[in-house]
């Protein structure tokens, strides 16, 4: 996820006052108005006489450009290209690059899938700063779900669950991806929808037990007991379209658990997982299509998503491993 920066060359105080509303990560402006930005905003301001410009016009500026970059940072200018842009990446992790459009962040936030270290919006590129931003830092990598057959409902007695509550307003057909294991999550729907006794509660994602893998950005994992206040977390959809939101609090009680199990055909055979998940009406998870479906109601036959992987995690990493959780 590349940081985002506004460069207000020239200065407009009404254009930095809209990036700093967008969710930009800093702002590079003339060495005169550091001050008056940084009590705008807690932010990074970063004083543009210090951060050169460096044109890609030729093979030779690459080597300009990373020599300039280790004295600290520095960005290319608009008029970059794909290939040179990542013979840069294949050398440095502080590669900056200038955007006047969202369309020329986006490709920079892309390149060789990992994208630049930073987009760095001029001002032509202002009146698309809200969408660079959605775009490039809460949107994540798609993931692929898939149809799974429930095989299993049962009841398990009481054990702790963990509420996520974020700061974002969740929509029909999001939730996060929880499981027993980091190769087999359930998209956990959010409590987007009303009903005659609880009311809707579209922050809230009633994820799973303690124990449970959820995936996070970045292609990482943890178990739901460790997300905290302030902890980024993975949303999805049931078309596998991401987004990163914060946690605002999480709520850890003792409720009524049940055990939902469902499998996938493969080419290599069939695969399976598992998830606890409270037992009440208002938790859901997904049905192709987006639609939510109570888990009282669920029921062996049952076609919900999934999102199966190769098994093998430390510390929420990826690893190449034997490991089956069963």
């Amino acid at each position: 996820m590349p940081a985002i920066f506004f460069k207000a060359v020239p200065f407009s105080k009404e254009e930095v006052t809209l990036a700093l509303e967008s969710g930009v990560d800093g702002v590079i402006c003339p060495r005169s108005e550091c001050e008056l930005v940084a009590g705008l905003s807690r932010c990074n301001v970063l004083a543009a006489e210090d951060v050169p410009s460096i044109a890609l016009t030729c093979k030779e500026d690459e080597q300009t450009y990373l020599d300039a970059c280790r004295s600290g940072m520095c960005t290319l200018a608009p008029g970059w290209e794909i290939i040179p842009v990542e013979n840069l990446l294949a050398q440095s992790d502080a590669v900056y690059a200038e955007a006047r459009s969202l369309k020329e962040a986006e490709l920079a936030s892309g390149i060789l899938e990992r994208g630049v270290s930073g987009v760095v919006v001029l001002p032509e590129g202002c009146a698309d700063l809200k969408e660079i931003v959605k775009s490039c830092k809460i949107s994540l990598a798609h993931e692929e779900l898939v149809e799974a057959e429930v095989t299993e409902v049962r009841q398990v007695g009481l054990g702790h669950r963990v509420c996520v509550d974020t700061i974002s307003m969740l929509r029909r057909g999001q939730g996060m991806l929880v499981g027993n294991s980091s190769d087999f999550t359930f998209l956990v729907h959010a409590e987007t929808e009303h009903n005659e006794y609880v009311a809707a509660r579209p922050f809230r994602i009633n994820a799973g037990a303690v124990h449970a893998y959820t995936r996070l950005p970045h292609d990482r994992t943890c178990y739901l007991e460790e997300l905290r206040a302030g902890s980024e977390v993975q949303i999805v959809d049931s078309t596998g379209r991401t987004m990163i939101a914060s946690v605002g609090r999480i709520k850890l009680e003792v409720r009524p658990m049940l055990l939902v199990r469902a499998s996938v055909k493969t080419a290599e055979g069939e695969k399976s997982g598992a998830v606890f998940l409270q037992n009440a009406e208002t938790i859901r998870v997904t049905a192709p299509g987006g639609i939510p479906v109570s888990v009282v109601s669920l029921k062996p036959g049952d076609k919900i998503l999934v999102r199966t992987d190769v098994a093998g995690r430390h510390f929420g990493m990826r690893i190449k491993e034997e490991i089956a959780e069963v």
